[in-house]
């Protein structure tokens, strides 16, 4: 007994009331995945290839689809040849099929699309990157900095023909103007037919006999240039500044690519950033600490107060609220900084001072405990710190 069919609305995956857009964007998908010269020697592939092909010969068709629509499968049985393998009554080698196939191969083979690019129109020219350096204040406010690069200019001997001044570019005779060459190859299913570039003439449709002694046939001229970019407030490393019509000319009349400028940020001694938020160390001393007070804590605005609680231990950390890095899209939406604050003990004291801290110590009594102590008359107690700032 004969394997019965999958439903062809199945096979592509698509809705019955799926349109011919849908349905061929179903089928270049398929196609493209299961097709035989790019799975070599897989079966599976090959038939679920074949099965697609069958399933987008019918759907693709109005009047097949009609028919297919009301009668099933059994409206083409004396046609298909018999079972999912049978291809005859079916055109594989008709418009659409071909369309997709030469995508398939040309994304295979490396060729170009059949039939959509036209490589001897107009066409944009390609982007330059380059980096600015800066600094983290700057990335913060931003800035205005001065590059230089090597741009493209059209050729003022020849006008951007490319061509000695007295001649012209003649039609190239490969492509015959047209920017492109056609080919065929064989495949499994058919011929396949598949669109490149003209090799002669790069896509212009043009050839070049005598040259420009200037651009030797470029038609640009390259120079060193000095631009100036604005760097917004609240750049970070790595993101880009565009400058429109500052790339590569076009080709074929198109406009100039653009320029990207990449922000690299330089390092800070002291601050470090996470987004639109600032973090940081500030040093206080015991005393600030114990018993509270403003300090002085730097910032990307400056040194500002802040006021310490009495009994600030090690580590706290604080929020100074809008500190941060503004946002690009409003220079008046900043981050905060965030603040650890790190309590330093003192070092280098004098035998006085020395003296007035264990006093210190000893009134607090919070600190201390007693051990045992050998001495030539026995066993005494002795007072001794158990954790604190000095030794």
């Amino acid at each position: 007994m004969a394997e019965q069919k999958r439903d062809y609305y199945e096979v592509l995956g698509v809705d019955k009331n799926a349109d011919d857009a849908t349905i061929k964007k179903a089928y270049r998908a398929l196609a493209k995945k299961y097709h035989p010269d790019m799975n070599p020697g897989d079966k599976n592939a090959e038939a679920k290839f074949k099965e697609a092909s069958e399933a987008y010969a019918v759907l693709s068709d109005a009047k097949k689809r009609q028919q297919y629509d009301q009668f099933g499968h059994a409206a083409f049985d004396g046609g298909a040849g018999g079972g999912a393998g049978g291809f005859g009554g079916f055109d594989f080698n008709g418009g659409d099929f071909g369309d997709i196939f030469g995508d398939i191969f040309g994304d295979f083979f490396g060729g170009g699309s059949s039939r959509r690019s036209n490589s001897n129109g107009p066409q944009k020219g390609a982007n330059i990157r380059t980096q600015v350096r800066i600094t983290f204040e700057e990335a913060v406010f931003g800035t205005e900095k001065e590059i230089e690069l090597t741009l493209k200019d059209t050729c003022t001997k020849c006008n951007g023909t490319g061509a000695k001044p007295g001649t012209s570019p003649q039609t190239c005779s490969k492509c015959g103007g047209k920017g492109q060459v056609v080919f065929t190859q064989q495949s499994l299913f058919g011929t396949v037919r598949n669109v490149q570039t003209c090799p002669d003439c790069g896509g212009t449709g043009k050839v070049i006999k005598d040259k420009c002694p200037d651009c030797y046939g470029t038609g640009y001229i390259s120079s060193r240039k000095k631009l100036k970019v604005t760097i917004p407030a609240g750049i970070d490393n790595g993101q880009m500044v565009r400058i429109r019509d500052k790339g590569e000319p076009g080709k074929n009349g198109g406009g100039r690519g653009d320029l990207l400028v990449e922000a690299v940020v330089s390092r800070h001694p002291i601050f470090q950033r996470q987004g639109m938020n600032i973090f940081s160390t500030a040093p206080i001393s015991f005393a600030q600490a114990a018993l509270g007070g403003d300090v002085l804590i730097d910032t990307v605005d400056g040194k500002v107060a802040y006021t310490v609680k009495a009994g600030t231990q090690t580590d706290t950390k604080i929020r100074l609220k809008g500190k941060g890095v503004p946002s690009l899209r409003d220079e008046n939406d900043r981050g905060d900084q965030y603040v650890t604050l790190v309590v330093q003990v003192p070092t280098g004291l004098t035998s006085s001072s020395k003296e007035l801290l264990r006093q210190f110590d000893e009134l607090t009594g919070d600190s201390l405990h007693e051990v045992e102590k050998k001495t030539g008359n026995g066993t005494e107690k002795e007072k001794k710190k158990k954790k604190g700032f000095f030794g």
